[in-house]
């Protein structure tokens, strides 16, 4: 069974970072992309980093020069760097995992991100 578990989440101040882990387990890392989704309340989840199996990355506009994004093959582990947090940064963020062959999508737990003064 695929199996993602995240963890690094928590309460942090404006400016503040947070570094984010997900760990997967069941799954042949390597050969998919991965990457990371967020859901405020009452607002559609959206990308927020992704990297294919390739070694190639992406970031969404808002996070891009703050949020960096890695992936360790041999550990099965994603992170997600975040840096010069924002209010607006607030949100439950998921990790994502593709199928290679079946292209199904594997999510984490998730984990609450909040940034408040």
């Amino acid at each position: 069974q695929v199996q993602l578990v995240e963890s690094g989440g928590g309460l942090v101040q404006p400016g503040g970072s947070l570094r984010l882990s997900c760990l997967a387990s069941g799954i042949f890392f390597s050969n998919c992309d991965v990457g990371w989704y967020r859901q405020a309340p009452g607002l559609q989840r959206e990308l927020v980093a992704a990297i294919t199996s390739g070694g190639n990355a992406n970031y969404a506009d808002p996070v891009k020069g703050r949020f960096t994004m890695s992936r360790d093959n041999v550990k099965n582990t994603m992170y997600l760097q975040m840096n010069s947090l924002k209010l607006e940064d607030t949100a439950v963020y998921y990790c994502n995992v593709r199928g290679k062959w079946s292209q199904h999508n594997y999510w984490g737990q998730g984990t609450q991100v909040t940034v408040s003064s």
